[in-house]
C-alpha cells in the first residue's frame, strides 16, 4: 500500500468529520429533545439540531473549533507500507484537509512557546498492528473546550463500583457548562495510566447508540448515564434533564495494585470517521 492513498483517506475523513455530525449522535439529539422538560433545554436542543443541519447542507464546520486531531491506525500485519513515512502521510493528510476546508489551525509548535503551526499538525496518533492485510484508519478532531475538562484517576483496586461512579460525577460537576453538554463520555478503565486514557478516546469512537457486549460494563454504562442525567446541568449547563447523550466504557487487564479511570468528555460535537483500506 502506498502512504498517497493513507495521505487520501485522512484527508477525506478530516472534512467529513468537521461537517457531518455523526448519525447515532443526531438521533439522541433528537431524542433528548422529545424527552427534555426545561424550554430552555428545548430551545438549546432545537438550535444544536438545526446547527448540525445547515452545517451538513451548507458544507459548514460544526463548531469553530475544529479540534486537534486524534488518528488511530490498526495495520494489518500482512500490509507492506512504501512511498514514504506512514506518519508524514497522516500530517500531510490533516494539513490538507485544515487547508482545503478552511477548518481553524489550533494546534501550536510548542506547549510552552505558543506559536501556531498553521496546519492544525502534528497530529496525535496511536498505533496497532493487528492480524490480516488491511489498515483500519480512524479520525477524531477533537475540541478543547472539552477535552480540558477530561480527567483521569489512580483509583484504589479497593475501589466499588459506586466510588467510581461517584469520581465520574464528579468530573461532569466541575465540568458544568464549561464542556459544552449535553455530553459524550468515553471512560477507559483498567491498563496503566496512559492505556486508560486511550481507552477513554477509544470509547468515544463507539456508537452511543449500541449495547456494550460485555454485560457488567453495559449496566455500568447505564448506571452512570442515568446519574449523570440526574445531575440536572441540562443543555449547556443552564438546567434540565439531558445532561449527557451517552456512555461507552471500554476496559483492559490491570496490575493488583490499581485501578486506573479516565473520562473522556465531548461534547454534542462528538465528530469521528473511519476507512478500511
Amino acid at each position: 500500500m502506498n502512504v498517497k492513498q493513507i495521505e487520501k483517506a485522512v484527508e477525506q475523513l478530516c472534512l467529513k468529520a468537521n461537517f457531518y455530525l455523526r448519525k447515532d449522535v443526531v438521533q439522541a439529539l433528537k431524542h433528548a429533545l422529545k424527552i427534555e422538560s426545561s424550554s430552555t433545554g428545548k430551545e438549546i436542543l432545537k438550535i444544536l439540531i438545526e446547527n448540525q443541519a445547515i452545517a451538513r447542507r451548507q458544507i459548514l464546520p460544526l463548531c469553530q473549533d475544529t479540534g486537534m486531531v486524534i488518528v488511530f491506525l490498526e495495520i494489518g500485519q500482512g500490509v507492506r507500507i512504501k512511498g514514504g513515512s506512514i506518519e508524514k502521510a497522516v500530517n500531510r493528510g490533516v494539513a490538507r484537509a485544515y487547508r482545503r476546508g478552511s477548518l481553524r489551525a489550533s494546534v501550536v509548535k510548542d506547549p510552552l512557546i505558543r506559536i501556531n503551526t498553521g496546519d492544525n499538525t502534528p497530529v496525535v496518533i496511536h498505533t496497532k498492528i493487528v492480524p490480516g492485510a488491511r489498515i483500519k484508519i480512524y479520525v477524531a478532531p477533537k475540541g478543547f473546550g472539552s477535552e480540558n475538562m477530561s480527567s483521569i484517576s489512580m483509583l484504589k483496586p479497593t475501589a466499588t463500583q459506586d466510588e467510581i461512579i461517584d469520581y465520574i460525577l464528579d468530573v461532569v460537576k466541575k465540568a458544568g457548562g464549561k464542556a459544552c453538554p449535553p455530553l459524550i463520555l468515553g471512560i477507559g478503565i483498567g491498563g496503566t495510566m496512559e492505556k486508560a486514557g486511550i481507552l477513554s478516546k477509544e470509547a468515544l469512537l463507539q456508537p452511543i447508540d449500541r449495547s456494550n457486549p460485555k454485560k457488567h460494563l453495559m449496566r455500568l454504562e447505564r448506571e452512570i448515564l442515568k446519574r449523570v442525567n440526574s445531575l440536572g446541568l441540562g443543555p449547556m449547563g443552564l438546567g434540565g434533564k439531558v445532561t449527557c447523550l451517552g456512555v461507552n466504557i471500554l476496559a483492559y487487564a490491570t496490575h493488583i495494585a490499581g485501578l486506573p479511570v479516565a473520562v473522556s468528555l465531548s461534547c454534542h460535537a462528538l465528530r469521528g470517521g473511519k476507512i478500511v483500506l
